[in-house]
């Protein structure tokens, strides 16, 4: 580990998931405040942060579809959810006295600002954290398309994908106690082997933008920060 960051602009995708906590729906305040004090850490030493919050906490577009709603309008209000989990961390970090600007896709001029590729940079390169709102700001995608695009188009290091399990495995850890964990694995192998990482969208965006792909457990703590500064935590995907 090196004593000064190895990723010096990063992405960060959470899910919406992640945010409950205990709970069986919403955003529970301590899982908040835990995330929050992580990214506020990775602040504190400079490092240049975005960050892309899914909404399946309070909303998922897929699941309202196969419910009966029309896809479109069900993604529609899954991007809703995402700009709520955005507002949430932005007050969180707030709190911490961080420098934080919400984007959203969706012009909401009341509550966050519309996203601009150029401002967002330009946020970044002033030591604000940038937290991106409402997906792609178009149906059909997923805020894992999301972060990968924001990432490419903000010239990131890395996206870094909080989940709940510590990596990429062989097979699905929590039904397959044979499972082995990958360190690290190039795209090719991933394709090939059919490994659960992002959705193929978000995977092909990176993978031709040659962004390398970080997949750890969000819940550890100093997980984060040690991956920025260098450390194999999870699975690096390159």
């Amino acid at each position: 580990m090196t004593s000064s960051p190895k990723y010096k602009r990063i992405l960060l995708k959470l899910s919406g998931e992640a945010l409950l906590g205990k709970n069986q729906f919403g955003i529970d305040n301590d899982t908040l405040a835990f995330f929050a004090k992580q990214i506020h850490e990775l602040w504190q030493m400079g490092v240049q942060i975005a960050v892309v919050v899914g909404g399946g906490n309070i909303f998922r577009g897929i699941q309202g579809a196969s419910q009966g709603m029309g896809r479109a309008h069900s993604d529609y209000m899954g991007m809703l959810a995402t700009v709520i989990n955005g507002m949430a961390l932005q007050d969180a970090l707030e709190q911490l006295d961080a420098d934080v600007r919400l984007q959203s896709a969706i012009p909401m001029d009341r509550i966050c600002e519309p996203y601009i590729r150029r401002r967002a940079i330009r946020h970044l390169e002033r030591g604000r954290i940038v937290i991106f709102g409402a997906g792609t700001g178009n149906p059909f995608f997923t805020t894992d398309t999301a972060a990968s695009l924001r990432a490419v188009e903000i010239e990131a290091d890395v996206v870094l994908k909080g989940t709940r399990v510590d990596g990429v495995y062989t097979a699905d850890p929590e039904k397959d106690a044979s499972a082995t964990k990958f360190d690290t694995i190039s795209f090719a192998d991933v394709l090939r082997d059919q490994l659960r990482v992002m959705d193929m969208t978000a995977f092909t965006l990176c993978q031709e933008n040659k962004l390398p792909i970080v997949i750890f457990n969000i819940n550890q703590p100093e997980a984060l920060k040690r991956i920025v500064m260098g450390e194999l935590v999870g699975t690096l995907v390159s």
